[in-house]
């Protein structure tokens, strides 16, 4: 009885994904993954992160920190697992490799299961402008956190 009323519970955040659907949620898995390597190349010294973004000039020419600063510490903090240290490092950077980690868990069981959440929708009606209005923001909050902490 209770396991009847769990499934459809389930149902209703569910349903199936169709072959696009599959494939678009395979690409941004992949995509997602690739950052996730790229992020523990960068933290255990295979690749400098400096040659990869420059050297940061705005702290040094402005005298205080850049709206990314702490993004590359806080990555390598966060692929160790160590959460509230990525919070504390730089919220926003934090707040954004969460929501990553979800969308590439949600992308993958859509890629490989097939499960279509119904709460989410395709990703071909998603808005460029509003998924960058968003990170803007979190990376606003984030800067007047670390802004007011140092």
């Amino acid at each position: 009885m209770v396991l009847a009323s769990v499934k459809s519970k389930i149902r209703n955040f569910t349903g199936r994904a169709d072959k696009s659907q599959r494939i678009e949620s395979a690409i941004v898995f992949a995509v997602l993954l690739w950052l996730l390597c790229l992020s523990c190349f960068i933290e255990a010294g295979a690749i400098e992160a400096d040659s990869l973004f420059g050297k940061c000039g705005f702290k040094q020419h402005h005298g205080f920190a850049c709206p990314l600063c702490g993004f590359t510490t806080a990555a390598a903090a966060f692929t160790h697992g160590k959460i509230l240290s990525a919070f504390y490092l730089q919220p926003a950077a934090a707040i954004i490799y969460s929501l990553l980690t979800i969308l590439g868990v949600l992308s993958l069981l859509t890629a490989c299961f097939g499960v279509n959440f119904r709460f989410l929708p395709p990703m071909r009606q998603w808005r460029a402008s509003y998924i960058i209005a968003a990170v803007a923001v979190i990376i606003a909050f984030g800067w007047a956190v670390v802004l007011i902490r140092n």
